[in-house]
């Protein structure tokens, strides 16, 4: 059965949705979508405070069970996102040489768009090679506002 709910937090209202045992996407929800009916199960709920430690500061790093629904190569950038430190930036050639893959930055940019749980697999995290905020499908104002956040508290 899949779950969902909205959470109101610093960078907007956020929609989970969980298959009961792992969450199965993460995103800032648009308005005609904010007044759909929410059913929280256990997984949501463990997830959304590991989400309010994270936005107070208190969390760097996320123990909540996802699944993630994506291509072999998708899962490979989506896997290499998530050794990328609190705090830290690096570019989509970075994580196209990751992978093994160093031609792939295009295709890198590609998956990250298609990141179905945005911060929990932090492609907030990969900017330009110039260091341009650039990428970002739920807005670069978010991106920026994440990076920060994560800079200013891991005092880089």
């Amino acid at each position: 059965m899949n779950h969902i709910c909205h959470y109101h937090t610093p960078i907007g209202t956020l929609c989970m949705q969980s298959d009961g045992e792992a969450i199965t996407a993460l995103y800032v929800v648009k308005k005609e979508e904010s007044d759909k009916e929410d059913n929280e199960d256990a997984v949501m709920k463990n997830a959304y405070q590991q989400l309010q430690e994270y936005f107070q500061g208190k969390r760097t790093e996320f123990d909540v069970p996802i699944h993630l629904e994506g291509t072999e190569f998708q899962k490979k950038v989506w896997n290499a996102l998530c050794t990328i430190p609190y705090g830290v930036t690096c570019s989509y050639a970075d994580i196209a040489k990751k992978i093994g893959n160093p031609k792939a930055c295009r295709a890198v940019g590609g998956a990250n768009n298609k990141n179905p749980v945005m911060i929990f697999v932090p492609c907030h995290r990969v900017i330009g090679a110039n260091g341009a905020m650039v990428g970002y499908a739920p807005g670069i104002a978010i991106k920026e506002k994440l990076i920060c956040m994560e800079r200013e508290r891991s005092h880089i």
